[in-house]
């Protein structure tokens, strides 16, 4: 008598070798988590900086938008990274992906010592321009974040 229910045929050598299918799920839940992650960081350590700041009399330095533009995305980038670490990420892509943190400050440094746009905008575009340029940190390197 033969059963109904085929059975499984093993997988062959071409089958084996074809690589993982990316998941775009996987890939924006990582996306997701990396900017909880920065959310946490700004939180988290916003108080540490002006606890130092205020010890060694330099809490100007927060308020000044290009030293407080790089203290934020410095927090940003040390909870993000500690995240991916955690996740099982190499050294290029953290510093990648930190990259993608500090580079929209550094660009929007240039029109704003111009005065062509204010701290507000700095901040603002700042933190807009980090997602495109996460994500394309991300699409560098697909593999490495469709499969976390």
């Amino acid at each position: 008598m033969h059963s109904a229910t085929p059975t499984p045929s093993p997988p062959t050598d071409a089958a084996a070798r074809l690589p993982h299918r990316l998941s775009a799920k996987k890939f924006v839940l990582h996306f997701l988590e990396m900017v909880l992650a920065m959310a946490v960081g700004m939180v988290a350590l916003h108080p540490v900086w002006m606890f130092v700041l205020n010890a060694v009399d330099a809490a100007g330095l927060m308020h000044n938008p290009y030293t407080g533009a790089l203290i934020m995305a410095t927090n940003m980038t040390v909870a993000m990274s500690a995240w991916m670490r955690f996740r099982g990420h190499g050294r290029r892509p953290i510093v990648e992906m930190g990259a993608a943190m500090y580079v929209p400050f550094l660009a929007l440094f240039v029109p704003m010592a111009f005065e062509l746009i204010g701290k507000d905008a700095l901040m603002i575009w700042g933190h807009v321009l980090m997602l495109p340029a996460m994500a394309a940190a991300m699409l560098l390197r697909p593999h490495e974040y469709a499969h976390c």
